[in-house]
């Protein structure tokens, strides 16, 4: 926040929802594109780089065929005309399409790689200014609004990295949560699902153990709060089959985004939980 923000001299920010995308906005956002990624290859002379060049291409391919709507011939092999022509369609697309070059970019621009832990914050850090309702988690713009919940699923993403098939699971819940042109609220629950089943199996070193089995692991070793347990309980309900809640629920026609992202958020809290408990 801002000092005229911070002593009252200036009301802070407030976008009325998410198609909201001042021309500011905008441009704070193609400013902060061009100093991480696209100024370095200014300093190149134009017979050292081309659009074509392999660590180039696919981020330009993507681009061209996916959001610009151009056949791949019509890209310029010179880099800098290629940007220009970037920029151009950038400052005048949709507001979701704003949102998908910049995924684009942290998907398929060789130099992300390098720098990626900067783009996020900085990406970040203009979504929070201009009261963004989306954040950037894991090369994915998800819709969100509190940083608790972000704080969560990053948590979760990190305390997994030794269990590749409890981070493939959340990193599944997101992408299908998050994909604007076809959504999969159902089956991102159930993804959400799975990463609390085998980080159950893991804790539990057995590849049958339930939610259930694990919480009484933990209550057993180390204790339990009598309103936690019952609250992680209900979240037990939601991974059972035996009890036939899961499955009614995932029966539900009308899932919407805010179903996955609670049981999303909800079990990654638990992930983190059982993790840290059990070290």
């Amino acid at each position: 926040m801002r000092f005229s923000e911070r002593y009252g001299y200036k009301q802070p920010l407030q976008l009325k929802n998410e198609k909201d995308i001042s021309a500011s906005y905008r441009n704070e956002l193609w400013s902060t594109l061009y100093g991480l990624i696209f100024s370095l290859y200014r300093q190149f002379p134009l017979s050292e780089v081309s659009t074509t060049d392999t660590a180039l291409k696919d981020f330009f391919i993507d681009t061209y065929t996916n959001l610009i709507h151009k056949p791949i011939d019509k890209i310029p092999e010179n880099i800098n005309l290629a940007i220009k022509k970037i920029k151009k369609y950038f400052m005048s697309c949709k507001w979701y399409e704003v949102y998908e070059m910049i995924e684009i970019l942290v998907k398929n621009f060789p130099n992300i790689r390098t720098t990626k832990n900067l783009f996020t914050f900085s990406i970040n850090d203009i979504f929070e200014k201009n009261s963004a309702k989306f954040r950037l988690i894991n090369n994915q713009i998800i819709r969100i609004t509190s940083e608790q919940e972000i704080q969560s699923i990053e948590e979760a993403l990190a305390n997994t990295n030794p269990y590749s098939g409890v981070q493939q699971h959340l990193n599944q819940a997101l992408k299908l949560m998050s994909d604007r042109q076809n959504p999969d609220y159902r089956n991102s629950i159930k993804e959400a699902i799975s990463a609390v089943e085998s980080i159950c199996k893991i804790v539990t070193n057995d590849e049958k153990a339930t939610l259930g089995k694990a919480l009484k692991i933990v209550e057993d070793k180390f204790g339990l709060h009598p309103a936690l347990k019952g609250s992680l309980s209900q979240l037990y309900g939601y991974t059972s089959d035996g009890d036939g809640i899961r499955h009614a629920m995932l029966e539900e026609s009308n899932l919407s985004y805010i179903d996955a992202k609670f049981m999303l958020v909800a079990c990654t809290n638990f992930i983190n939980y059982l993790i840290e408990k059990t070290k």
